[in-house]
């Protein structure tokens, strides 16, 4: 249903593994995405950036959401540790066939951006009935020469 696009993900996985890990957007926009009856749920973490910073783009089945985190410091401040990363970040993630991309919504709150992203018609389970026909026995018979 859900498909990422991090190209990076290997090299994430081995610099975390070895102490090294890269700052980047990606580091800072975790990211859950599960189904919950016929909806897929996805929660990205945005702390410390605002609403209307936020742009959800989709193209072609490909959901870019980008968000930009701005850290303001006065002249004369002493520097001892900056790890929060600021800038302008972006998460990619390419939605099925199996999705209804002209229903998503989306709502940000406490740092949490939380899109509801329906099935579509299409992928929605439903029984087929099985019929019968009176004239099943009723074949006709071909005879195949030779």
């Amino acid at each position: 249903m859900l498909f990422q696009n991090d190209p990076f993900r290997e090299l994430d996985s081995w610099l975390n593994t070895t102490g090294r890990r890269r700052s980047s957007a990606l580091s800072s926009m975790a990211m859950d995405a599960y189904q919950r009856n016929d909806d897929v749920w996805v929660h990205i973490d945005l702390p410390g950036v605002t609403a209307d910073s936020i742009d959800i783009d989709l193209d072609r089945n490909v959901l870019t959401v980008s968000a930009e985190r701005s850290i303001t410091r006065k002249d004369g401040d002493q520097a001892y540790i900056f790890e929060r990363p600021k800038g302008r970040f972006q998460r990619q993630v390419h939605l099925g066939d199996g999705l209804d991309s002209n229903d998503i919504t989306a709502d940000y709150s406490n740092g949490v951006l939380t899109l509801k992203i329906p099935l579509s018609e299409q992928a929605q389970p439903r029984k087929i009935s099985v019929g019968t026909s009176q004239d099943a026995n009723d074949t006709e018979t071909v005879e195949i020469e030779d």
